[in-house]
């Protein structure tokens, strides 16, 4: 058995067809989708992300707002613009580019952010409507796992997912995504004794680690889902996940490639978000 790849870019094209339809609707109701995106300072790689979230943008018709400040902003004056971005009707997402300059509070910024335009899904009231079951803003790399794992066929329910992780952004709204999916979930980190022990039992892994072969081929049940989150380079300098991608080929039934697996899903869930924040808004809602 081979492994069957799970190609993001068709499947975040496919949504993103999706966005500009569901946009081009609320624009003939005369709400235009709005996305507001915050630079601060000039960290390269930020600065690439941001260019591909507003050309993502630009694609499916959602309107960007793009404002760049230096290193030196202070904390009080970009809280004051968000506060601003939050009055303003025109704008339904919020978002902050991290990191942030050493001299700003991230969870300060992330909070101040209304949870009605909280896009990434970052904030603690998020993070609690996520934890209740309530309806928010899902943060936008597990919310694009989910999206790769449905389009297995995959029936979560009463299946064994784990999860490699726990961060606040990915391996936690993760396994509360899981769990309101009915999969039975199992969380393992870098203290967990005998990780191998509990990923041998799962029907799904999503590895969130960031670190080379946290995954390997002793460590994967035969036609297991294996989704890979992580970004890193291997000897070569060649980009690759937190999985032994061609060592767990064989073994898996799906798997994530890296890169062209969950990458081109978390800009797409983004815009996914900026289009519900402005539905829920036509809706009264």
């Amino acid at each position: 058995m081979t492994a069957q790849i799970i190609d993001g870019v068709a499947l975040s094209k496919q949504l993103r067809a999706d966005v500009a339809e569901r946009t081009l609707q609320l624009k003939s109701k005369g709400i235009t989708p709005g996305l507001a995106v915050i630079l601060v300072g000039e960290d390269p790689a930020s600065q690439v992300y941001v260019r591909n979230k507003i050309k993502a943008c630009e694609d499916c018709g959602i309107k960007s707002v793009f404002e760049k400040y230096d290193a030196s902003l202070s904390q009080t004056d970009l809280l004051a613009r968000i506060n601003a971005l939050n009055a303003d009707a025109s704008i339904h997402g919020i978002l902050v580019q991290m990191p942030l300059p050493k001299h700003i509070d991230p969870h300060a910024v992330i909070e101040a952010i209304s949870a009605s335009k909280d896009v990434d899904g970052y904030s603690t009231l998020s993070a609690g409507e996520l934890m209740t079951g309530k309806p928010g803003f899902n943060p936008c790399t597990p919310y694009g796992c989910m999206k790769l794992i449905e389009s297995t066929g995959i029936n979560l329910k009463g299946k064994h997912a784990v999860v490699i992780g726990r961060s606040n952004t990915v391996g936690k709204p993760m396994a509360m995504m899981l769990l309101a999916a009915n999969a039975t979930v199992t969380i393992c980190h870098s203290a967990t004794p005998d990780m191998k022990a509990h990923t041998l039992q799962a029907d799904v892994v999503v590895a969130a680690v960031g670190k080379r072969n946290v995954l390997t081929s002793d460590m994967v049940k035969p036609g297991a889902v294996v989704i890979d989150v992580g970004m890193n380079r291997d000897g070569n300098g060649k980009l690759c996940g937190d999985v032994d991608f061609e060592a767990i080929k064989p073994i898996a039934s799906h798997i994530t490639p890296v890169p062209g697996g969950v990458g081109p899903m978390t800009i797409t869930m983004l815009l996914v978000n900026t289009l519900e924040a402005a539905e829920r808004v036509a809706s009264g809602a």
